[in-house]
């Protein structure tokens, strides 16, 4: 018997299986499955028994001792969710083959949110829990006690939500005056140039943007941020030249990952003068790996994600977004999982230098590492800026927590 033969049984078994006498390639995968030696041909035995079954009950036992093989197993993670309901086969999408937005004008509904008492506009209030009426203050509770949901990453990538964008031009027709107004791609939301009508967009069911899952509410208000600003100044030292913006509240989009696996590693360290070789697996296991997904304000936006609280954030309601602006993803879910995959890899290798000090040849594979789940996720922000010598500074101050993140210029004038 060869060291290979559980792969040779395998290949054999994938052979039958391509050309569909399904009996004799069953029976190909469980010898496979009996002599496998190691994870990864117990994996593909484990997944190719449950493609041969008929029985529900035998085919979920197989995907699931795929999964627990293989916790990264794509192909046994989009069977799971067929079978489970969550994805129909007519929905996975030919990677070759891709939808694509086309361009051009669209009409979408508009809400529009008034007083029952007065009939006045509401607007959310940075309570972070009502809607309030900025005529006679009435105020209408919102509930936040449910968490925006994770979506299933494998799920996005095989029905094309992973890819999609924002389509180009959209139409509103404000419900207080009628008028008609172009709405920009990088919007959720408007306020009505006549009347002051403040419109929230409503996501259509045959959508091309991915809604929200969750959105941190907006608890700092115009006067706290502008507060947190002047405190800031201060400690900087800066002293700008003429006067420095008005905070102006928004939300801005992020992707949210988990992350699952390792990294085989393998190199050599010098240790009392002579070159050793070391190796090994270092585990991956991340939360909530944050990928802005707007160019805007890149440079400074990550700077505050750590002090958003996102493990408790609701789920997306579109009551939050009355009176303020809210900028659509950029970027596709699918680009920025692979820049949460490098971000853990370049993490797992900080620790793995830091433990083991410079490592010579460092080589490694991160094949292994999967994403699990995704949640585009709304932070509230306040934006402004100040000038210096002819140059424009951003300052961007957290909506959650005050805390403020600036670019400062090399040689600012001090008090």
């Amino acid at each position: 018997m060869t060291e290979d033969y559980d792969n040779d049984l395998l290949r054999e078994g994938i052979l039958h299986f391509k050309a569909k006498d399904y009996a004799m390639a069953r029976r190909y995968f469980e010898r496979a499955l009996d002599t496998a030696d190691d994870l990864q041909t117990q994996a593909q035995a484990n997944y190719y028994l449950s493609q041969v079954v008929d029985d529900p009950k035998q085919k979920r036992q197989f995907l699931e001792e795929t999964l627990a093989n293989d916790m990264g197993h794509a192909a046994a993670r989009r069977a799971l969710a067929i079978l489970d309901g969550k994805l129909k086969p007519a929905e996975i999408v030919n990677p070759d083959m891709l939808p694509t937005s086309v361009p051009g004008v669209k009409a979408v509904q508009a809400i529009r949110y008034t007083c029952p008492k007065c009939g006045g506009r509401m607007l959310y209030a940075p309570d972070g829990a009502s809607l309030v009426c900025e005529d006679c203050s009435r105020q209408q509770s919102l509930k936040t006690s449910t968490p925006g949901a994770e979506q299933d990453f494998f799920v996005a990538m095989a029905n094309g939500k992973g890819f999609r964008k924002a389509i180009s031009v959209k139409t509103f027709q404000c419900q207080g005056c009628g008028a008609n107004f172009l709405l920009a791609p990088s919007e959720l939301s408007a306020t009505c140039a006549y009347c002051g009508s403040v419109h929230v967009i409503v996501m259509e069911t045959a959508r091309e943007l991915v809604e929200p899952d969750a959105i941190i509410p907006m608890a700092v208000d115009q006067k706290q941020a502008g507060l947190q600003l002047v405190q800031w100044v201060e400690k900087k030292h800066l002293q700008p030249q003429g006067k420095v913006g008005t905070p102006r509240g928004l939300y801005l989009p992020i992707w949210a990952f988990d992350l699952i696996g390792d990294i085989p590693w393998s190199g050599r360290v010098i240790r009392d003068k002579r070159e050793v070789p070391i190796s090994g697996e270092s585990p991956a296991l991340f939360s909530n790996v944050c990928i802005p997904a707007s160019r805007k304000l890149a440079g400074l936006l990550p700077k505050l994600l750590p002090e958003y609280k996102l493990t408790t954030a609701p789920a997306y309601d579109l009551r939050f977004l009355a009176g303020w602006a809210a900028q659509v993803y950029e970027m596709a879910m699918s680009d920025a999982a692979l820049e949460a995959r490098q971000f853990t890899v370049r993490q797992i290798l900080r620790e793995l230098r830091a433990g083991h000090g410079d490592i010579i040849d460092l080589r490694y594979s991160a094949s292994a590492i999967s994403i699990t789940s995704y949640r585009l996720i709304l932070l509230p922000v306040w934006v402004t800026d100040y000038s210096f010598k002819g140059s424009s500074y951003q300052v961007v101050i957290n909506g959650q927590t005050g805390t403020v993140q600036g670019e400062t210029p090399r040689h600012a004038l001090t008090w």
